[in-house]
């Protein structure tokens, strides 16, 4: 049937769209840098090209006489529209260069250039996905007396491709192909799609399916619910009043502006329960996903038969109140039946299905409300005014999607924190579905759902902080909580017992104040320092705890750069002056909160030494920190006899051997030291000085630094050595390299099963090779 075969593009689409979602937030934070003000700023303007092109569709389907064929014709554009991405991104990142710390405001600044330079590299594809539902909509497979149901299907099953486009590009295909050659599959999809879309109308036109488009090009008798019009308040009247008509517009808005509030919280909240790295988000996105899909499904089934729409909406928005309440207490309430056992991803995934469901519900409601069916045969202008506004909806929907994602991310975390946050996007659900019940102006309609909230709002006081219990269940009783920043950028943590101090980020572990973890800081932090001979500026990225900037900054006449991400660890980092020598109030020490990748690449700034606090390359964002790319930039920002130190860790064999061959790649004359887990980079041949560092040691605070560090003597430095570029040459042998394109780390799923036990035995050479002996 043509309408399954427009099911199916559709569905396509759909995953194209996600696709493209995800591969564009990802190459746009190589030019912004991944901070949440970035970030957001990039997701708002892409939802605004699609708001736009959901209120274009209007004029222009006045002119469509064929709504598949132009359908088609877009699905075409959007595909040559991604392939562009590439030229306009190098486009956006000059003028962002241009513009990079100048004028008396530089944040607010900032944040005009990288919306409007997102906005022009995505306004095109973007304004071109947002025509695509109003189109299908006008086509004559959707029209008709089922158009409702119809229209909520298209909604299902384009959400059902989005979880499809998710899921491959996250789990798939950028590790199996790269970013760029993803784009081109999800391109050639597109083509596919407009090429099947334009030959589908061509058939219609020609009259080859005409018994079967008939039955949905309102030739035959309505339903029921069908003469009913949309704003009608007792699902059984004429014409709705003025206010009744309003509040479904609000309400529409509200619901996009609290679904994705909800999801900026619910990715907050995953992270205190499972690890950050790309796969949580990626299966936590598609849950969400799925969970509307399924209830795009189930309002299009509800559809088919005449029901009182208006208490339907304002049960199922109350009922999404509830839901969210509930969302939170599965995961923190102790000894919930069934779910208690489950491991924490499947909790997770479980408390976020059911409001996902009820969300994916309420739009195709709202559409049956506020979009009426036709009760006699289409006419064009009839179906092409009836698409419009299906568009005019979901850009109203899109437009408070915009406002929920930037005040969930901004204004509820920051000010109340997760579990409240969670109680106010409940809170704005209950009130919209009151808002709809009282509508209707009968208390026996609205006072049991009145009854749900306040239920709900008990429900609500009774929910633990879920901060509490994470740290409760990770490390055990008798934990004090000292400090919690829950910013815009990630939560920040730090804890105390009678043992030691933990700073977490995320709800992960970052740093502590025990005497091994603290050494091994230092360690990071001291040994370029030591290798160098007279270092004068210094750049550590990453703050955490402090004790590798702080190490830095005891070197006699030296300057630190720190740049750190979140604002939250900066403030944290006053509970660790005890073992970071007070890095925040040191004279030598400037501190900036911004994205260290895209502080080299803007700053121009250049330095003696660079090192980076420990970053661990599985989890979510940290790809950008070991590409290829992202080590030219270390390189560019060295000065001439530069060192850059980079921490590789033990790990598993084969995101060892990726690490160390990329490094090698952009620093040919790579050192290895402390057993393999430190990468020493430099522009020349390195060479050991002994007279340098021993006037190193003739300084009292840097003397203490490094013998705190390990470095008592020169020979404890020889000590370190482990091997040099030649031995890691052998070692790593040919084969893939870590690339902007192709994170393989971070995404090592895509990676093969790697059983093989690290030895860097092989890894060990004479110290001769940095220290010839003296003549």
């Amino acid at each position: 049937m043509p309408r399954r075969a427009v099911y199916a593009l559709y569905f396509c689409s759909g995953a194209c769209g996600l696709a493209y979602q995800v591969l564009w937030l990802r190459q746009l934070s190589y030019v912004f840098g991944v901070t949440a003000y970035a970030a957001s700023t990039v997701l708002a303007a892409f939802m605004a090209g699609l708001a736009i092109g959901s209120w274009l569709a209007g004029p222009l389907l006045k002119r469509v006489r064929q709504p598949l064929a132009a359908f088609g014709i877009v699905e075409l554009l959007i595909g040559s529209a991604a392939l562009a991405t590439p030229i306009m991104l190098g486009v956006a990142s000059s003028v962002f260069r241009a513009f990079y710390g100048t004028g008396p405001d530089t944040f607010t600044q900032q944040t005009l250039i990288r919306f409007i330079c997102a906005f022009v590299v995505l306004l095109l594809p973007t304004v071109l996905m947002g025509l695509t539902l109003p189109l299908v909509s006008a086509s004559s497979v959707i029209q008709g007396p089922r158009f409702s149901s119809h229209v909520s299907t298209l909604y299902a099953v384009n959400t059902a491709g989005a979880v499809s486009g998710a899921l491959l590009t996250g789990f798939v295909l950028i590790g199996a192909i790269g970013m760029q050659a993803t784009f081109w599959l999800a391109a050639a999809l597109n083509a596919f799609v407009g090429l099947s879309a334009l030959g589908l109308q061509r058939r219609l036109a020609a009259g080859t399916d005409t018994a079967a488009d008939a039955s949905h090009s309102g030739a035959v008798a309505p339903p029921a619910d069908a003469a009913r019009p949309s704003g009608d308040a007792s699902g059984a009247g004429s014409t709705a009043p003025v206010s009744g008509a309003r509040v479904i517009w609000l309400v529409m808005a509200l619901s996009g502006a609290a679904s994705l509030a909800l999801e900026v919280v619910w990715f907050r909240l995953m992270t205190l329960f499972v690890d950050a790295t790309t796969y949580a988000f990626t299966t936590t996105l598609a849950i969400v996903l799925v969970g509307i899909a399924l209830g795009g499904a189930t309002a299009a089934r509800l559809l088919s038969r005449p029901r009182n729409w208006v208490l339907w909406l304002a049960a199922i928005q109350v009922a999404t109140a509830v839901g969210v309440v509930l969302s939170l207490g599965l995961l923190t309430w102790p000894g919930v039946p069934l779910v208690s056992g489950m491991r924490a991803l499947q909790r997770v995934l479980l408390s976020f299905l059911l409001p996902s469901l009820l969300m994916g519900v309420s739009f195709p409601l709202l559409l049956r409300l506020g979009v009426p069916p036709s009760d006699a045969p289409d006419d064009e202008s009839q179906a092409a005014a009836r698409a419009a506004l299906v568009g005019r909806f979901y850009g109203v929907n899109v437009l408070g999607a915009i406002i929920g994602s930037l005040a969930g991310g901004f204004l509820l975390l920051p000010w109340l924190g997760t579990r409240l946050s969670l109680v106010a996007v409940a809170g704005v659900f209950a009130v919209a579905g009151l808002a709809v019940a009282l509508l209707q102006r009968r208390m026996a309609t609205w006072l049991p759902l009145a009854v749900m909230v306040a239920l709900a709002g008990v429900m609500a006081t009774r929910l633990p902080d879920p901060y509490v219990t994470t740290t409760r269940d990770r490390i055990g009783p008798g934990i004090v909580e000292v400090f919690r920043e829950e910013g815009a950028q990630t939560s920040v943590s730090v804890h105390e017992s009678q043992f030691e101090r933990v700073l977490r980020v995320g709800g992960l572990h970052q740093a502590n104040d025990t005497q091994g973890m603290v050494k091994v800081h230092r360690q990071i932090g001291i040994l370029p320092v030591a290798l160098h001979p007279n270092p004068r500026e210094a750049l550590v990225i990453g703050l955490g705890g402090g004790a590798s900037a702080g190490a830095v900054s005891q070197h006699a006449g030296i300057d630190v750069q720190v740049v750190e991400l979140s604002e939250g660890v900066r403030k944290a980092a006053a509970y660790f002056a005890h073992i970071n020598y007070d890095i925040l109030n040191r004279p030598n020490a400037r501190m900036r909160v911004d994205d260290g990748r895209n502080f080299l690449l803007l700053s121009g700034e250049r330095f003696d030494v660079i090192t980076a606090d420990i970053i661990q390359p599985i989890h979510a964002g940290a790809g950008s920190l070991y590409s290829k790319e992202y080590f030219q930039l270390v390189r560019q920002a060295l000065k001439p006899g530069g060192i850059a130190m980079q921490w590789i860790g033990q790990r598993e064999r084969a995101h060892y051997l990726l690490i160390m061959r990329t490094f090698l790649e952009v620093f040919p004359h790579t050192t290895l030291w402390l057993d393999g887990s430190l990468m020493v980079g430099s522009l020349e041949p390195l060479r050991l000085n002994r007279e340098a560092f021993e006037r190193k040691l003739s300084d009292p605070q840097t003397r203490e630094a490094l013998a705190a560090a390990g470095l008592s003597s020169f020979d404890d430095l020889r000590r370190w050595y482990t091997g040099g570029p030649d031995a890691m040459r052998a070692f790593v042998g040919p084969g893939p390299l870590l690339t902007d394109d192709r994170p393989l780390v971070e995404y090592h799923r895509s990676l093969p099963a790697d059983t093989e036990r690290l030895d860097v035995t092989a890894l060990r050479s004479s110290i001769a090779e940095i220290d010839p002996p003296t003549p």
